[in-house]
């Protein structure tokens, strides 16, 4: 049973927990399996790059890493707050998700 996405790729988010608390991007991936989700230019870490016929040079790169998604909150595009998100059932069966303090339709 697949339940309803509260965060999806392409909605700006605040991040409320870890080393980049306060700190807010878009999501690039969202990865349901590991419950993280990848933020742009949050979470940075270093990796090794090995030498190869695609990548002649090597060396250490600066890449983003996943972060939990209960870490993530989405921001709401009308009153522009970190919010928590619900879900409105419409009559012709829809579902949308909405900002839990304006009650906003959040649509990126």
């Amino acid at each position: 049973m697949i339940k309803f996405k509260k965060i999806k790729k392409n909605d700006m988010v605040k991040i409320i927990a870890g080393k980049d608390v306060g700190k807010s991007g878009k999501v690039l991936r969202v990865d349901r399996a590991k419950g993280t989700v990848l933020v742009e230019g949050l979470n940075l870490v270093k990796k090794t790059i090995r030498k190869s016929n695609k990548n002649q040079v090597g060396g250490i790169k600066t890449i983003e890493a996943g972060i939990d998604i209960s870490n993530a909150q989405v921001i709401c595009p009308k009153c522009k707050k970190s919010v928590r998100v619900g879900i409105l059932v419409k009559e012709n069966g829809d579902k949308v998700r909405i900002c839990k303090k304006c009650s906003a339709e959040i649509v990126y």
